[in-house]
């Protein structure tokens, strides 16, 4: 690589300049580290979520005026949010919500329909709300998880849940054209959310991840937050599943 060469990569245009991002849940996790990473891009993000001492905390993480704390599942809440952004926008990515995995025969009938519904549900108000504030080639982005494609004791409804995710993203895709949506499906991310899910046992997860996966350590947020952007800045990608695990479906 010539002299030249570097120069020219490290002035290159940021991949975001001049473009909004919005974070649905975007204040921990893997929504604050892409708000991270789409600033460094030159994009302006809004961050959302349900608490407003830690939205406030994420902002000056990242360096944004602009954010709302609501709960994105109340749908008049989530329609005011959008009908009240200034300006257009151009990516959207939601990752509220978390899985909860308990056997089958120990959960509701309450509790099976949200489980198969919630993401869906969720995904599709924010679609709807959002399709006329977006400028065409953007790209409305959900999380999934790879995890939940196997069939295993204690998962419960996750399995169902997981599969359904990608053919509405592809079908959501034809609708909203020419505006994108893809679906990120990730394995275990080291984030507060996982924290939670496993209590005492996180480290031993941690541990047992860096033995087995082919990548020899743990996704962490960063990681599915370079994927995010890429997904925004590349327009020529809509409809589609992208999987970030370290391998960690082939191995366990």
């Amino acid at each position: 690589m010539t002299s030249e060469t570097t120069r020219c990569s490290m002035q290159r245009e940021p991949e975001l300049a001049g473009q909004t991002v919005v974070l649905i849940g975007g204040s921990a996790g893997i929504g604050l580290e892409t708000a991270r990473r789409a600033r460094m891009e030159g994009a302006d993000v809004i961050l959302t979520g349900r608490n407003p001492d830690r939205l406030e905390a994420a902002a000056a993480d990242v360096g944004t005026q602009r954010t709302a704390a609501f709960d994105a599942n109340d749908p008049a809440a989530l329609r005011r949010f959008f009908e009240d952004l200034p300006t257009p926008i151009d990516h959207v990515l939601v990752t509220a919500g978390g899985p909860r995995y308990a056997p089958l025969l120990e959960m509701d009938a309450d509790e099976v329909r949200r489980q198969l519904t919630e993401h869906i549900v969720l995904g599709l108000e924010v679609a709807r709300n959002a399709a006329n504030k977006m400028r065409p080639g953007g790209t409305l982005l959900f999380m999934g998880g790879t995890g939940g494609r196997r069939i295993g004791h204690g998962l419960g409804i996750a399995s169902a849940a997981t599969a359904a995710l990608p053919p509405f993203t592809a079908a959501l895709a034809l609708e909203l054209a020419p505006v994108r949506v893809n679906l990120i499906a990730a394995g275990f991310v080291d984030t507060p959310l996982s924290a939670s899910l496993l209590g005492d046992r996180l480290d031993e997860r941690r541990n047992e991840l860096r033995t087995k996966l082919p990548i020899g350590r743990v996704v962490g947020p960063a990681d599915v937050a370079a994927l995010a952007v890429h997904i925004m800045s590349n327009t020529a990608l809509t409809g589609a599943t992208y999987d970030i695990d370290g391998g960690q479906q082939f191995v366990f």
